[in-house]
């Protein structure tokens, strides 16, 4: 008897899905390497020239207490979900933008299917491990039984989250431990030409550098840019007042930065083409380079212009009139519409746009990024303060990155259409950026941020303003609920801003509206029951050594897990709560588009026009089977209680699937799941 497979509710198998690539490699260029489906370590080794290492042979590379543990974490599978919230949303059903509110290394595990390779650029602004700020909890066992502990959620322990102090015994090793796992998840939601920035002072810049070589590699290393955050303070460390910070950046490996512009061209009667002049010098010396340091003359007029002996020019004396026979050499006079008072190198416009084509697959001409940040631009962290007090009439977030910081990045990875995350929101500062960038240019890119629902403390002092803006205006007393705040009067701002150029920025975005809502999710236990054979007593004798009132007790629990399971649906979780976690589990985009339809004998869910149909009636008939298969959906999800134990019409549904008449296309079956 064939019946439907059963869905898994858990998240991407990070350790399962390397292994298939790898091996997917390893059949193709190493076959002896690829053992029964097997992988041979020590046989790729030896086919690569590597013999085994003498004992105690040293590598080179960062390691810290709880390295090791680190990897089985991020291969331990999520079983959460993420729980739609309309009410905390603004225009949910017409926005591309997401919040989700929870612990960042469970997000990120949940995201893995459905937005793997689908991320352009993340910028994030962890912790810096300055000895003040909180630092993410590593009880990796339970992680989401820990967060929901720690959020209140839950009865627990009272545990809190704490500060990092030098004094911990293991300073730099906790805060490596947090970022780790964090980071390793991210690159794989990078496209291939995705690249990430991460703001970090010079606690652990070192380190954070290190750890990046070894989770990107060190040849996709783009650069590090220094950030002026203050000016200069007086009464400092060692007279050295310490205004930088950095922001560190890796590509995933095709990245190009560089904003497409447009350069400023000349049209002239002599060329059909556009044109435009760069500098004919080179940073060489007459003794480095002896056939460049001649006089140029004018072929025209005789007039001549000697050459630097510190900058020599950029062509030889031998190669002066090839290029100018190529009209590639203006000198001074040759045009009256040029004020230039030496000679001047020419690049046509096509060439600019052949070496565009070249380099980034399209003409769109990008402009080279420098590392040295402009400060009127980007601004410094007295400008992010002024930002947050022109939306609140408060100073709620202490030392924001201004948006200029984020906008310059966001600007010059030169994708309209990006999807930007930053799972570090902490004041939102990334939303309101990209929605700026946006409205400036009628872009449509899409954000997902992921924040902690911190909780305030009233009596801290660098909390104490943001907890009473909260208590005054009736918002929850947590950094996540303080963003979303933020991007909601953002986007209030944005919008009363642009609405004098409302319909230039529907022509610049094709007749798109600017978006500025965003959905809300919150990081939440699964909506099913996910069972557990084990009982919560001790295992940790043999059953024969247990008393008979410990063997009742295990026998007890053991049959009310069974009985609990019967109905395996969360009672409190709504249609949509369902919903949204098999689209997330299914591997679609929170963003989705979904139509609730009626059918014959119930309702069904048809995501991305029809592509994949859920069904979450609880009483399912033959009639609405059919139907649902008519529309030849290349997934299908039932609930396995719609069919009230009735083997038949399983069997049944399966062959309406299988059966050559509703496949999707000719020679391929409806893939056909319950949960």
């Amino acid at each position: 008897m064939e019946l439907p497979e059963k869905m898994s509710l858990e998240s991407l198998d990070i350790a399962g899905e390397k292994r298939e690539r790898l091996k997917e490699l390893l059949r193709a260029a190493f076959p002896e390497a690829n053992t029964e489906d097997k992988i041979d370590v020590d046989q790729l080794k030896r086919v690569l020239g590597e013999w085994a290492e003498p004992p105690g042979a040293e590598r080179f590379g960062l390691t810290w207490p709880g390295k090791a543990e680190c990897m089985r974490v991020i291969q331990q599978p999520s079983i959460a979900t993420l729980k739609p919230l309309r009410d905390q949303s603004l225009h949910f059903d017409d926005t591309e933008n997401l919040f989700i509110e929870g612990d960042n290394l469970e997000v990120l595990k949940l995201l893995q299917k459905s937005y793997f390779g689908k991320v352009k650029m993340i910028y994030i602004d962890p912790p810096y491990n300055t000895g003040k700020e909180f630092i993410y909890p590593d009880n990796y066992s339970e992680t989401l039984e820990t967060y929901l502990e720690y959020t209140g959620q839950k009865d627990g322990e009272g545990r809190k989250f704490s500060t990092n102090t030098e004094q911990s015994g293991r300073y730099h090793s906790n805060w490596l431990k947090m970022m780790y796992p964090r980071l390793y998840l991210a690159k794989n939601l990078l496209r291939d030409d995705g690249v990430i920035f991460i703001s970090i002072d010079d606690n652990e810049q070192a380190n954070l550098k290190a750890l990046c070589d070894l989770i990107f590699g060190e040849e996709n290393f783009v650069g590090v840019f220094p950030w002026r955050s203050r000016t200069a303070k007086a009464d400092v460390p060692y007279g050295v007042s310490k205004d930088v910070e950095w922001v560190v950046s890796y590509c995933k490996q095709d990245f190009i930065a560089g904003r497409i512009g447009t350069r400023k061209y000349y049209k002239s009667d002599d060329y059909e083409d556009a044109w435009r002049l760069q500098d004919l010098t080179k940073n060489t010396t007459k003794d480095e380079r002896p056939n460049s340091y001649f006089v140029m003359v004018n072929p025209k007029n005789g007039d001549k212009y000697p050459a630097s002996k510190i900058r020599t020019w950029s062509v030889t004396y031998e190669t002066f009139k090839h290029y100018y026979d190529k009209g590639k050499i203006v000198f001074p006079g040759d045009y009256e519409f040029l004020k230039i008072k030496k000679p001047a190198f020419r690049v046509f416009e096509s060439e600019d746009k052949e070496k565009a084509l070249k380099n980034y697959g399209s003409e769109d001409i990008k402009m080279s990024v420098s590392t040295y940040l402009p400060d009127k631009n980007v601004g410094r962290t007295e400008h992010g303060s002024k930002e947050i007090r022109a939306l609140f009439d408060s100073q709620i977030f202490s030392y924001p990155k201004p948006t200029g910081l984020i906008k310059f990045f966001i600007d010059n990875i030169s994708d309209p259409d990006a999807i930007v995350m930053d799972f570090f929101a902490g004041s939102g500062t990334t939303a309101d950026a990209l929605m700026q960038s946006n409205a400036q240019d009628g872009g449509n890119r899409k954000f997902i941020l992921v924040q902690l629902p911190e909780n305030l403390d009233p009596d801290s002092k660098e909390q104490k303003t943001a907890a009473e803006y909260c208590k005054d205006n009736g918002i929850p007393l947590n950094i996540a609920a303080l963003c979303k705040e933020r991007i909601r009067r953002a986007a209030e701002k944005i919008a009363e801003e642009t609405a004098k150029k409302s319909n230039d920025l529907l022509n610049l975005n094709g007749g798109t509206p600017l978006d500025l809502g965003f959905k809300v999710f919150k990081l939440a236990p699964s909506n099913f029951k996910i069972w557990n054979g084990y009982a919560t007593h001790p295992h940790d004798k043999n059953w024969k050594e247990y008393t008979q009132a410990e063997k009742e007790a295990i026998e007890n629990e053991l049959i009310t897990r069974l009985e609990d399971h019967i109905d395996h649906i969360d009672k409190t979780a709504s249609p949509e709560d369902i919903l949204y976690e098999l689209l997330l589990k299914s591997g679609f985009p929170l963003t989705t588009a979904i139509e609730r339809r009626q059918m014959p004998g119930g309702t069904a869910y048809f995501i991305e026009d029809g592509a994949m149909i859920i069904c979450l009636e609880k009483k399912l008939t033959l009639e609405l089977i059919d139907a649902i298969a008519q529309e030849r959906p290349f997934y299908v999800i039932c609930l396995d209680e719609g069919f009230q134990g009735n083997d038949q019409l399983k069997v049944n549904a399966v062959h309406s699937f299988k059966s050559g008449l509703h496949a999707p296309t000719q020679g391929q079956e409806t893939i056909f799941r319950t949960v």
